[in-house]
């Protein structure tokens, strides 16, 4: 090869490596919040102070040191920048940044769950890709650290970084920025390490505080029947509407399409009697997670996170359904989304779990949901409501409105449900996920029209098959992830009681909340706030209404 070819290309891989290694420092952490200015061009056109540093330390290191210095660097950018993605993907599903104590379990979850969307063959090959990704990422950028380290020995690097450093300290005082949150001078890598390193520690003291919180239970010692006695002789059914929250009652253009369904399920229940007021809980959890913020309502702990989960279900901390099973009701769970044993059923305290396994279902699968929540609540009714013994306290999890909200349900008359294979017609025309997600207009019609189902079968069941002894307590998990809320959504859900007898109602007139199916002004608790709030309203001791301890 010529001389003159290979400088330059020796110069050309030079200038490479260092850009290679620039936009490794500087690519955006919020990649995921397009509005605040974070994925565009301009955020990669900075000047890292970090690259800087690692001159100078190159510079003053000795020979020996100065090629695994090299490497550890450019391992410790990969690093950053496998944490830059994962805090973008957790942003846009979860609403937060990853947590790198409690959050690895979450990534297993996010595997199944594309599995049930896409299929195990996408799936995989998404793992495949991100792992050879990995490997290939690490490689360049050890590989550029390396030929960058070498080129501090051929400059003059003395005169070099202290000009680079003035030039750094210029862009940094004068906060010349292209675009905003992105100034020219960055120190964006340096700040993520710190805001880390920070927050390591403070979980591991927040996760201390949660496992005293699990086993110190104000209501362990209340006489269960004393908790629940305001509802003697009621049926309890417990509705969780996947992904229902606050985006949809709020954002013009969903709540064009949910609020009438809201309008005409509260009309069809009125007309049978029932009455019902409607509050605000902030969930545990955001886009997805549901078992999170299913714990967290029924536990009355503020479950987070995977660990937080996995602590509070091997412990003995009274739930919402345990409470009412050793009161002397017969209890049931409807959790159409499993797919596999499911052991906390027993923390939980229910007698039956029907799953997709064993409710016979034989019609198409409607994206991830297994099954139409109409089917759902036809087996509820047939195989639960319909035999009960004794009173019944039940949750069913309804699952339509999970996403991706390819499938939208159409509700049928009850007696032509059977088996379900009558559903093959409404899956015909369904698209694919890549297609919907390409406009976020009609998929955020699509997760609204999904929601109002959901609520119509729900409610539709109530006004049906309910009667004077009928208590529904329908809430959303949490609110979707941010291609339907958009970036720093709340994460309010709606609750609701919903009951023909008044006295149910009277019960909870201190909460303040709305009358009917929408929340408006109504306050906001937590959601490990409702299981004790709950126990208030409607338990006594010795004649006496129990107290939040």
């Amino acid at each position: 090869m010529p001389v003159r070819l290979r400088r330059a290309s020796a110069v050309l891989l030079t200038v490479l490596a260092a850009a290679l290694i620039v936009a490794a420092l500087v690519v955006p952490e919020a990649i995921a919040r397009p509005k605040q200015g974070a994925f565009l061009p301009g955020a990669f056109l900075r000047f890292p102070i970090e690259i800087i540093l690692f001159g100078a330390v190159v510079f003053a290191l000795p020979a020996r040191w100065r090629r695994p210095f090299a490497v550890l660097f450019g391992l410790g950018v990969g690093v950053l920048v496998i944490l830059k993605i994962a805090n973008a993907g957790f942003r846009t599903v979860l609403g937060r940044k990853f947590d790198p104590v409690v959050d690895t379990p979450l990534l297993r979850d996010g595997y199944n769950a594309l599995t049930e969307t896409d299929g195990k063959t996408t799936a995989t090959l998404y793992v495949v890709g991100a792992v050879l990704g990995t490997v290939l990422l690490m490689a360049a950028l050890v590989l550029a650290s390396l030929r960058l380290s070498r080129l501090v020995t051929a400059f003059p690097a003395r005169r070099a970084l202290v000009g680079l450093s003035a030039v750094w300290l210029a862009l940094a005082l004068s906060g010349v920025a292209l675009f905003p949150n992105a100034p020219v001078a960055s120190d964006s890598a340096i700040a993520l390490l710190k805001s880390t390193a920070k927050q390591v520690p403070l979980t591991i003291r927040d996760e201390r505080q949660f496992a005293s919180a699990v086993s110190h239970d104000p209501y362990a010692s209340v006489p269960r029947a004393d908790l629940v006695s305001g509802l003697r002789g009621k049926d309890v059914i417990i509705g969780v509407v996947e992904s229902l929250g606050h985006s949809s009652l709020t954002d013009p253009g969903m709540s064009a399409i949910l609020n009438p369904a809201l309008d005409a399920s509260a009309a069809r229940l009125a007309a049978k009697g029932f009455h019902a007021r409607t509050g605000w809980l902030t969930s545990s959890t955001y886009g997805g997670g549901s078992w999170l913020a299913h714990g967290s309502f029924q536990s009355g702990l503020w479950i987070t996170s995977q660990r937080r989960y996995d602590g509070m279900v091997s412990g003995d901390r009274l739930t919402l359904t345990r409470a009412f099973k050793d009161a002397g009701w017969q209890t049931a769970g409807m959790e159409p989304g499993n797919t596999t044993d499911w052991p906390e059923s027993g923390f939980y305290g229910y007698d039956q779990v029907f799953d997709s396994r064993n409710m016979g279902y034989k019609g198409p699968k409607m994206g991830w949901s297994r099954m139409p929540d109409q089917f759902v609540m036809n087996k509820f009714q047939k195989d639960v409501y319909a035999t009960r013994t004794k009173p019944l306290m039940a949750e069913i999890t309804l699952t339509s409105s999970h996403e991706p909200w390819t499938h939208v349900p159409q509700m049928l008359p009850w007696n032509a449900i059977g088996d379900g294979k009558v559903y093959g017609p409404q899956v015909a025309d369904a698209p694919a996920r890549s297609e919907l997600w390409a406009d976020k207009v009609k998929t955020r019609a699509a997760y609204a029209r999904t929601l109002a189902y959901s609520v119509d079968a729900l409610t539709s069941w109530a006004a049906d098959h309910g009667n004077k002894n009928t208590v529904l307590i329908m809430f959303g998990d949490h609110q979707p992830m941010s291609i339907i809320t958009g970036p720093q959504a709340s994460h309010d859900v709606p609750v609701t009681i919903i009951a023909q007898d008044q006295a149910v109602l009277d019960r909870i007139a201190s909460w303040n909340w709305t009358d009917g199916l929408k929340p408006g002004n109504a306050p906001v608790w937590r959601m490990d706030e409702f299981r004790d709030k709950f126990f208030a309203a409607y338990g006594t001791t010795d004649g006496v209404a129990l107290s939040p301890r």
